[in-house]
């Protein structure tokens, strides 16, 4: 079976190791042809110069599968693709796209007689060993054709995957799967950092991340991969104190305000991310000046 995809990033160029490792045969394109070649050259996979070309590679049905931004670029590549699709073809937008955007294509590509599907994927640069979760949005027909492709990326053919619903409702659990990743994330640091702050106890940190990896109740993959980094650096000082925030939290934040349902972890775990980019800074220097005002307490110089 044949598989076209478009864009070789970190993400969909280790999907398409992935599903060379299991016998699938994948057209692929990248806006850089070099990395395209390189990747064919290391895996086998057919290399496309332009869309043109992919699409013409694809059987009947064709099947093209999208890892690109989510916003401008995907929507470029669609109106590029789609006018090459036939009725019957399968169009999956596999990056982290907003919901209400695939539900909107979803149904103008129906009208167009040709499948969509939102494919909510997460795994990071561990999938290609490991596997990648996928929450799946579409028509069943167009999931079913998709499966075999589905249950070589997944952790396992039965396992790590699921048809969420319809289109849209594969990214729209991806999203409330990050907002909680966001959660989990500030949660861990911020236990970290309180501990971190207790000198007197002499902490070691990669010990306790270690300790509760087994048996304990908050054991997680990001406790994992915590353990792992405090290893060979507690104190990260060479870390900039900045953590960035590619969309998903925000939508979270702003669906469950839409939807009245009440998530505050999540939403103020977006609100640390903010603050570490320095949008707190501004606010910060607004309170220490009104504490100077009304007290007249010390301001400390030096600001940016």
């Amino acid at each position: 079976m044949k598989i076209g995809m478009v864009g070789l990033g970190r993400m969909g160029g280790n999907m398409a190791r992935r599903l060379r490792r299991g016998g699938m045969d994948v057209v692929a394109w990248n806006r850089s042809y070099d990395v395209t070649v390189d990747l064919a050259q290391e895996c086998g996979l057919t290399p496309a110069a332009s869309l043109t070309d992919l699409v013409g590679e694809l059987d009947t049905p064709s099947i093209v599968w999208l890892m690109l931004p989510a916003g401008d670029a995907t929507q470029a590549a669609i109106d590029e693709i789609v006018p090459m699709l036939a009725p019957g073809d399968i169009l999956v937008d596999g990056a982290n796209a907003f919901y209400k955007d695939s539900q909107r294509r979803g149904e103008e590509l129906r009208a167009q007689g040709i499948h969509f599907v939102d494919a909510g994927v997460s795994g990071g640069v561990w999938g290609l060993e490991n596997g990648y979760a996928m929450m799946v949005g579409g028509d069943a027909e167009a999931v079913k054709q998709l499966e075999p492709f589905i249950q070589v990326l997944a952790p396992a053919p039965d396992k790590g995957w699921l048809h969420c619903g319809p289109a849209g409702s594969g990214h729209f659990v991806k999203m409330v799967h990050n907002g909680i990743e966001y959660g989990m994330m500030q949660a861990f640091a911020e236990g970290f950092a309180l501990m971190g702050a207790k000198q007197e106890f002499h902490l070691d940190l990669a010990a306790i991340a270690e300790m509760w990896r087994h048996g304990s109740v908050v054991r997680s993959w990001l406790l994992d991969l915590t353990a792992d980094f405090l290893q060979n650096d507690q104190k990260l000082e060479d870390i900039r104190p900045f953590v960035a925030d590619s969309g998903e939290g925000r939508w979270t934040a702003l669906e469950a305000v839409d939807l009245g349902v009440p998530t505050p972890v999540m939403s103020l775990a977006l609100m640390m991310r903010f603050a570490s980019q320095g949008s707190n800074d501004y606010s910060a220097k607004l309170l220490a000046m009104m504490r100077k005002g009304f007290g007249g307490h010390a301001v400390h110089g030096g600001g940016k």
